[in-house]
């Protein structure tokens, strides 16, 4: 039997909801339901197979999530896919990379 990753959402709402509490106890109110679901998709139960754990697991997971673990995290994701060089334009990027003498002389 083959169950999907909503119906098991759905299974652990109680367990969400009640992290979401103890998340918004610590000031962290944008965290949602849906993203302590995707950490634990992603990060706990990463080398899982969820469709094979039980949901006594998960929930147990779910409850032993601290708000520290959730937010490292996220910060280390957001560094993955954050692009620093992004309001660079082209030109300054290669004078970052490559400075050219004259910059050089100017800020003696």
């Amino acid at each position: 039997m083959i169950v999907k990753y909503e119906e098991l959402f759905e299974l652990v709402v109680p367990a969400l909801e009640s992290k979401i509490q103890e998340f918004r106890i610590y000031n962290y109110n944008s965290v949602t339901k849906e993203d302590i679901w995707h950490y634990c998709v992603n990060k706990k139960w990463k080398k899982n197979n969820i469709q094979e754990m039980r949901v006594f697991e998960m929930v147990n997971d779910i409850l032993r999530t601290s708000p520290a673990q959730y937010m490292t995290h996220t910060q280390i994701e957001d560094y993955k896919t954050s692009n620093w060089f992004s309001e660079l334009n082209q030109g300054d990027l290669q004078e970052l990379i490559n400075p050219t003498v004259k910059a050089n002389k100017e800020s003696l």
